[in-house]
């Protein structure tokens, strides 16, 4: 505990410093030997590591508690830790499994799938590999694309839904602008404005791997910057953490193929009826996009906004968002 302090407070000095000063970002350095799953697991008493062979991938996740299945499928540019600060509070009740999506983590980073409708196909398979008909799926980023399809795809497989600060892709998407507003972009995202220039350079095959391979953790410290209220809360070891599962030329390029299926994800979003079993979303800058989207989506959901959080709400707000789950799963 007293080194993770230490840890917290030299990154806090240090983003302060550097926001202060303009400067470079701190690059995040912490043994390898503690950034391994079987390393990270210790900081959760009572879950474990685990991996299944389904879809025709290897998936890893981390499973523990008791109760019901609750699933949580993270985004970009993270893992399963992402959710590691409400993992405890939401195993009280649950049996919880945080999933590496394929492409992420310790998962298999095969040439393809990465289209929504297949990655909800490989959680559907975990699930019934694991013994489970039916389950509450909770997705933030990535991760709540591929819960939507998820329940979109299996409605009979699905109890209840969370959606966390991204909408499923659609049409309107698309349309989303390639040029910022005047005056509306800088290294901390406008709400009314936002400029989700990554969306494209995603699109672009080859040259992420290019530029990004060893380097991967100096675009997440300017995503964590843009999309965060207040960075401190991804600590040294987070970012640690999440450099090194982005750092190599298959994680990166698996990534990418995430962002590529876009267009294939709409195109597979509108064969969906629109879903019926209780949907919670709940947005930071997404707020108003999930509003949108789910109109037309969803017949039973609800949308609150945390006025309080950036894009990474487990990380920003987890107490609060741990109880939301709890009320609403429960």
């Amino acid at each position: 505990m007293l080194k993770q302090l230490v840890r917290a407070a030299t990154l806090a000095a240090a983003l302060l410093a550097a926001g202060a000063a303009g400067a470079a970002p701190v690059r995040p350095d912490v043994p390898a030997a503690q950034l391994t799953d079987a390393a990270l697991v210790r900081h959760l008493p009572g879950f474990r590591n685990s991996e299944a062979l389904v879809n025709g991938v290897r998936l890893h996740y981390v499973i523990g508690g008791e109760g019901p299945p609750l699933v949580l499928l993270p985004g970009w540019p993270q893992t399963w830790w992402s959710f590691h600060k409400i993992m405890p509070a939401l195993a009280k009740h649950h049996t919880v499994i945080a999933v590496d999506l394929r492409g992420m983590g310790s998962s298999d980073k095969p040439a393809g799938g990465y289209e929504k409708k297949t990655m909800a196909g490989d959680i559907h398979e975990l699930l019934v590999e694991l013994g489970y008909t039916k389950a509450d799926i909770v997705g933030h980023d990535i991760g709540s694309m591929v819960a939507y399809s998820y329940a979109a795809r299996f409605p009979q497989a699905t109890n209840k839904l969370v959606l966390l600060d991204v909408a499923p892709p659609d049409a309107g998407l698309a349309t989303w602008p390639l040029l910022p507003a005047a005056g509306t972009f800088s290294d901390r995202l406008d709400e009314k404005h936002a400029y989700v220039w990554w969306f494209a350079f995603h699109q672009v095959k080859g040259l992420p791997e290019e530029l990004l391979e060893g380097r991967s953790w100096l675009l997440q410290a300017w995503m964590f910057r843009y999309l965060m209220q207040d960075e401190s809360k991804m600590d040294l070891l987070d970012r640690a953490v999440y450099a090194a599962a982005y750092d190599r030329r298959d994680a990166i390029r698996a990534g990418d193929g995430w962002y590529q299926a876009f267009p294939q994800d709409i195109l597979d979003n509108e064969q969906y009826a629109p879903i019926t079993m209780p949907v919670l979303a709940i947005g930071g800058p997404g707020y108003e996009w999930l509003k949108a989207t789910l109109a037309n989506k969803s017949t039973n959901h609800q949308v609150v906004k945390f006025a309080d959080s950036g894009h990474f709400i487990p990380d920003e707000q987890p107490d609060k968002l741990a109880r939301y789950l709890n009320d609403f799963l429960r």
